[in-house]
């Protein structure tokens, strides 16, 4: 009976032994190495941008509140591209992240002189574009939670700056309906325009890498 208990427990650390082993080899063939979101550099910039545009005091004018809120999300976006430009290797995103950093940069400028011209005043179509901002930035984060992280930069910056894109867009599709500077429309169509093929962009750059 000691023989027959100790043949199944050798058996069992056995086939325990080869499990591991199998599925370690499995997620290395597939590509499947992921990292903490906690860990994350490119999540940890996405976390401190969402931060700062939670604490804005929201005057509830939505051309004022979306420059205000624009200039955070943008800084959010050139933070992570210096990022990939010290973290990444690939080519095609380096490059995509520079184009991206020189156009917000030239946007904050923009965004910052209608700041500095305008006095907010409150009103209900101010209220509804605030209301609109805060979701699509609780979009954003809930997103970005969802997504599987590497470590590797040029992935992380890729998958995220999706998500993040996406939330930009959604604000200024907000403010084409709520909003009454036509400069700021301006701004916000060619946002839309802009980021809509980065965002085809980093997708087809992703979809060229799945390997699983």
């Amino acid at each position: 009976m000691l023989i027959m208990k100790t043949k199944n427990g050798l058996w069992y650390m056995l086939m325990l032994v080869c499990s591991v082993a199998f599925t370690a080899c499995d997620d290395d063939d597939n590509g499947l190495k992921t990292q903490a979101h906690n860990d994350n550099e490119m999540m940890a910039i996405m976390h401190d941008m969402s931060a700062d545009m939670d604490a804005m005091t929201m005057t509830k004018d939505a051309d004022h509140d979306f420059a205000m809120m624009m200039k955070m999300h943008h800084q959010g976006a050139i933070d992570m591209g210096n990022k990939e430009l010290e973290k990444g290797d690939d080519a095609t995103i380096k490059a995509m992240a520079q184009t991206m950093i020189t156009m917000q940069q030239a946007e904050i400028q923009e965004l910052q002189a209608f700041i500095d011209s305008h006095t907010a005043e409150a009103s209900e179509e101010g209220e509804m574009w605030d209301m609109e901002a805060m979701a699509a930035m609780e979009r954003m984060d809930q997103n970005a939670d969802l997504e599987v992280l590497t470590g590797d930069a040029d992935h992380d910056m890729a998958i995220l700056m999706i998500n993040h894109h996406q939330s930009a867009m959604d604000m200024a599709q907000s403010l084409l309906h709520h909003g009454h500077h036509d400069e700021l429309k301006e701004m916000a169509t060619k946002m839309i325009d802009d980021q809509s093929k980065e965002i085809k962009q980093l997708q087809d750059w992703l979809l060229e890498r799945k390997n699983y």
